[in-house]
């Protein structure tokens, strides 16, 4: 069995002991310097106050057509198909966007009512719709109601209405559509006449 240590040892040992684990817990910590980079992106910038639809939501080119939002309309995203893309009705389901669409304004227009389940017209029958202006040009305004398959596989949707408007404006094919309940199309057709008019290209 080992001997006690004297009184003035164990206090040097104690000290000796304490002055080390004071030593060790104030070293100086290694810096860590970080050298990777990104490049800025749109989450990094500060939001845009009473920014358009085009400043908020599009990376690329802004849409080449413009058009006044009316009351009530909420504005979503625009994508590849959608130039201009809204909301509106209380249920939630309606749906308006603009397009520039391939093809003729008879072949679009018979497009829209296939997906009602309805008899294409020719080109006779297509004459006789009602007309409204949009952007410089005359449009055929196309009505129809019933099962609206969309596709994308998606089920019909039954009691749908639609109302839109097809033109050809400066040799291209552009589109007005809304659908949605049909109770809720039929309340807003004056506004979408009136949107319609307000749609102007891009200069």
């Amino acid at each position: 069995m080992g001997l006690p240590y004297p009184e003035p040892m164990k206090f040097r040992v104690v000290c000796l002991l304490f002055g080390s684990l004071i030593s060790i817990s104030c070293q100086k910590r290694s810096e860590i310097t970080v050298t990777d980079t990104r490049e800025v992106t749109t989450r990094d910038m500060a939001p845009k106050l009473f920014a358009t639809s085009d400043e908020r939501f599009r990376d690329a080119k802004p849409s080449p057509v413009k058009g006044d939002t009316p009351e009530g309309w909420l504005v979503l995203p625009a994508s590849q198909f959608r130039l201009l893309n809204y909301r509106f009705g209380e249920s939630g389901m309606g749906e308006v966007w603009v397009s520039l669409a391939s093809g003729t304004v008879l072949d679009n227009t018979n497009r829209w009512l296939k997906q009602f389940g309805a008899s294409p017209l020719d080109q006779a029958a297509l004459s006789q719709l009602p007309t409204v202006n949009l952007a410089g040009a005359v449009g055929v305004f196309v009505r129809a109601e019933g099962d609206y398959a969309g596709g994308m596989g998606a089920p019909a949707k039954p009691g749908f209405g639609l109302a839109g408007v097809v033109a050809s404006v400066n040799g291209q094919i552009l589109t007005v559509k809304m659908v949605g309940p049909k109770a809720e199309v039929d309340a807003a057709k004056p506004v979408l006449e009136s949107f319609t008019k307000s749609l102007r290209m891009a200069e």
